[in-house]
């Protein structure tokens, strides 16, 4: 048994085109520490057997070359010393060794080949994204809704706003990093856990503090799903397939928004959704919406479950086996869907890198409970910070600093237009409807009863004498220089009404929620105010939230063509130049932006913005994953990646605050910004032709 596996081992030599005539040295897989006789009498204990110690054909047998058995005697000593070696010469081995790892797992991902694995952990990895994508837009939509039940300030709902966005950029950067130190999946599982949990958890919360805690460990989950699927699912994929997969990937993404704009249409306009317990407690439709925006994380982290870790992170690690194993699934599975069961899979050693962090393990085994845990997280997170600086070194420096520019000018010029645009139809909406308003001049009313709604008017100097304003609606109403006398007010609603430098004389009001705040300059004189309303309870049906709706809907459906595009041209054109492009061209889109003054030829450009910008966003997660070695990728990954999510906040911040008051500063910012990124771009490396390392 022993000499037919060493004919196989014989037969097959794993050759790369860049390394001919490589023979397995110190850092290919070794049977154990026994004797030579021992290894080769002792097949019975490797994986190729079962109970009645059948061999298989193709399966992993787990027996050493006597070749690689004689060179492991002669470098046995050395080994032992290598606590005494210097660093820098046992770091030189490992980039050695993933120099040669890199290139023989190219050709082994080719020789498994793209099939049914790739496109069941497609789908798989696609929801996570959805879910990332979801989380962008779930806040702008309960918005106007959750003002209602949570009584929200103009400062409150911009720091809802902007407080997913916060969760994001620690998330990426947290969880990116401890994906290269724990793995793909465990963190993926973790972060979409967290994700999943404190969504389902906000969807049930009453206080605003309590919301805005639940959002911002959401967004942190979520935010650290981001680089972690791209660097899983990288780690996959051959050099002809990586670029465009990566990019058919990003669809999720758009999938995700079309996701939320759909459920946002058909459930938050139907307010009465849901149930109330007392007057305390509030279930409506617009919390069914974060309900139902969780389902696509919830369906994720599912069938994550199914899915193996990534076997370049477990090379990398030293887990040989395990690599193996899962390589062999996967080759497997795509041989079996493509009608070849019979093909064998002929890798039989595999590159594993020098480790050099051993001595972390054994220091973590040793001591109490709490000690193995406080050195194991400490340890970790030196590893993770040390991978941090490690993307400044001198060799990655220009081009970390280069993807840094990229990535923010991106992100301050798209999420800055992205909120800029709904802001600017509701402004332009406003100011219709301000066109609008009625306006009563010196109107006398006595004994009569309102019972109706009154909506967009301006009172001035008018006389209400024993009059009765009973289970009634003020919308955008002002009373100005009036006078009240022995009125009653009871079960009144309000938006945005105000009392200015009236006079109200012996007048009750109960049950209503015309506040303090509301009466501007006033005098009361001998008036009563009983019972009032507790928290929010409008419930008027804003025309321009479907508009909002609509818009983010067609934004998210206009980037289905560039989506397509870049897919196609990947890897014909390369990353740099389709970076480069669509910037540019995203530039040239804002300009047009200026003869933007109405509804319509707002949201026209948008769509047009947006669907000429994603080509670069896709360009930007595949080179981004290809310019970094595996051991440091999702850490790279995240740190660009939350530096986009600072660009996002800033961008928010910046361009709603010029809404109604000058569109050519968000114009020549975000053009400029596309411009200068765009530029800077062209100078980064191409990669569309190296393997991954």
């Amino acid at each position: 048994g022993g000499r037919e596996a060493n004919q196989v081992s014989d037969n097959y030599r794993y050759q790369d085109g860049n390394y001919e005539g490589y023979a397995p040295n110190d850092g290919y897989y070794r049977g154990g520490d026994e004797p030579a006789h021992e290894e080769d009498a002792q097949s019975d204990v490797t994986e190729g057997h079962d109970e009645d110690d059948e061999v298989y054909e193709g399966e992993y047998q787990g027996i050493p070359h006597p070749d690689d058995i004689k060179e492991k005697q002669k470098k046995r000593a050395p080994a032992v010393a290598d606590e005494y070696r210097d660093r820098d010469d046992l770091m030189a081995e490992r980039m050695e060794d993933e120099e040669q790892l890199a290139h023989q797992y190219e050709n082994i991902i080719e020789e498994c080949g793209h099939g049914r694995f790739q496109w069941t952990l497609f789908f798989v990895l696609g929801l996570a994204l959805m879910a990332d994508g979801v989380e962008v837009f779930v806040v702008g939509f309960v918005l106007p809704s959750a003002e209602k039940d949570m009584c929200l300030s103009s400062s409150n709902k911009g720091m809802l706003g902007l407080i997913v966005y916060l969760g994001m950029m620690v998330g990426a950067v947290m969880l990116g990093g401890l994906a290269d130190k724990l793995g793909r999946k465990k963190c993926l599982i973790i972060s979409l856990a967290i994700n999943a949990a404190f969504a389902f958890l906000s969807s049930f919360v009453q206080g605003y503090g309590f919301f805005l805690f639940c959002r911002l460990i959401s967004g942190l989950g979520i935010g650290g799903s981001l680089p972690i699927v791209f660097a899983y699912f990288s780690e996959f994929l051959s050099r002809e397939k990586r670029g465009e997969h990566l990019s058919w990937l990003c669809m999720f993404w758009m999938i995700g928004g079309i996701f939320a704009s759909a459920m946002a249409w058909s459930i938050i306009p139907h307010y009465g959704w849901g149930f109330s317990m007392g007057t305390k407690y509030h279930f409506h439709s617009w919390r069914v919406f974060v309900l139902v925006c969780s389902l696509p994380c919830i369906a994720s982290l599912v069938a994550l479950k199914f899915m193996p870790e990534s076997p370049r992170f477990l090379l990398e690690i030293g887990k040989h086996d395990e690599a193996w194993m899962i390589l062999k699934q996967v080759h497997d599975t795509n041989m079996r869907a493509k009608g070849e069961p019979e093909r064998v899979f002929t890798v039989s050693y595999i590159k594993t890198p020098k480790q050099v962090d051993e001595f972390i393990e054994i220091q973590s085994s040793t001591g109490t409970w709490y000690q193995r845990w406080l050195v194991r997280i400490t340890t970790t997170f030196k590893q993770v910070w040390d991978n941090v600086l490690y993307c400044l070194t001198a060799q990655y420096r220009m081009n970390t600093l280069m993807l840094a520019v990229v990535w923010f000018t991106m992100a301050l010029s798209y999420y800055g237009l992205i909120v800029w645009f709904p802001d600017m139809i509701r402004y332009l909406q406003e100011e219709a409807y301000e066109s609008r308003v009625k306006i009563f001049d010196e109107e006398e009313v006595s004994h009569f009863t309102f019972n109706f709604t009154l909506e967009n008017q301006i009172h001035r100097n008018g006389e209400y004498r024993n009059d009765k304003f009973i289970g009634m609606k003020f919308k955008e109403v002002r009373f100005e220089d009036s006078l009240f006398e022995e009125c009653y007010f009871e079960d009144v609603t309000s938006s945005e009404t105000f009392f200015e430098n009236c006079t109200i004389i012996s007048t009750v009001f109960y049950n209503t929620d015309l506040y303090e705040h509301k009466f501007i300059n006033c005098r009361l004189i001998n008036s009563t105010f009983m019972k009032e309303k507790e928290g929010c309870h409008l419930d008027f049906e804003e025309d321009n939230d479907f508009l909002i709706y609509l818009v983010s809907f067609l934004g998210s459906l206009s980037v289905l063509p560039g989506n397509i595009i870049s897919a196609l041209l990947m890897d014909k054109i390369g990353r740099i130049k389709m970076i480069g492009g669509s910037m540019l061209i995203s530039a040239v889109c804002c300009f047009f932006l200026f003869f933007g003054n109405s509804e319509s030829a707002m949201i026209g450009w948008q769509c047009l913005f947006c669907g000429a910008s994603i080509a670069a966003w896709n360009a930007l997660d595949v080179i981004t994953v290809e310019l970094y070695p595996t051991d440091k990728r999702a850490t790279a990954f995240g740190i660009l990646n939350g530096l986009c999510k600072f660009g996002a906040i800033l961008g928010n911040s910046i361009f709603a605050s010029f809404v109604g008051i000058t569109k050519v500063v968000p114009i020549l910012l975000a053009s400029s910004a596309l411009v200068g990124g765009g530029l800077l771009a062209l100078r980064l490396p191409e990669t569309r032709e190296q393997v991954l390392m």
